[in-house]
């Protein structure tokens, strides 16, 4: 757990003085949301479109994160002073996706407000906190993949090709489930909790692919 908060901090630290992965998700999203805003020419969305537009916008925004992630560890040197440590090489899978589901917390602090006030008119506090628990699971999802996805993408010249090639079939079950659950809190008149099943479907899937990263990351950080 040390090393796990030692690199997870050195991650923050390093946004927090370079600002260059943040700010970019922040900004693509906003003017995402504008782009719908305009070009749909609606005063406000509910339901299935509102879910399918807010879910698509977070994933997009999520690839620029997942396509830096390794970055800096890959131009300085940091992946080999990792394999000389004497410490679980899993340890980085973990402070990684940590790093990562910070981010896309962040993003979405500022991403849904403005996702209110252009697209739903703005009516966002009575499906909060259920909206909150989707978006948390589908989070962890995008961590464990895009870790896993990014650590891979890293060592090709394409990288930033290969992340999206590779993540985002592994992540369809994950945003079909997101996507249907956040469309009933979205509705006029919508429950304010989530349908039970795909929050377990959520978790089943955050389960197994964590579990798989897990299994496999030694092997990618070795080649």
């Amino acid at each position: 757990m040390r090393t796990v908060l030692a690199v997870l901090r050195k991650d923050l630290l390093l946004e927090l003085r370079t600002l260059e992965t943040l700010p970019a998700m922040v900004l693509f999203s906003l003017v995402t949301f504008v782009i719908f805003h305009f070009a749909l020419n609606r005063s406000s969305l509910r339901g299935q479109l509102a879910a399918g537009i807010l879910t698509a916008t977070l994933l997009f925004a999520a690839m620029l994160a997942i396509n830096r992630l390794f970055v800096a560890d890959r131009e300085q040197g940091g992946f080999d002073a990792f394999l000389l440590a004497p410490v679980d090489r899993s340890t980085l899978l973990v402070a990684k996706a940590a790093a990562l589901f910070t981010f896309l917390v962040v993003l979405e602090v500022f991403a849904l407000p403005a996702f209110a006030l252009l697209l739903l008119g703005p009516s966002l506090g009575r499906p909060l906190g259920g909206l909150a628990a989707i978006l948390a699971l589908a989070d962890v999802a995008l961590a464990v993949i895009g870790t896993l996805v990014s650590a891979i993408a890293v060592h090709t010249r394409a990288r930033d090709l290969i992340g999206p090639i590779l993540g985002l079939p592994l992540l369809i079950p994950a945003l079909i489930a997101t996507a249907r659950a956040a469309g009933p809190l979205l509705s006029a008149h919508g429950p304010s909790l989530p349908d039970g099943r795909w929050l377990a479907i959520l978790g089943l899937y955050d389960l197994v692919f964590a579990l798989l990263a897990y299994a496999v990351f030694d092997f990618l950080l070795e080649d």
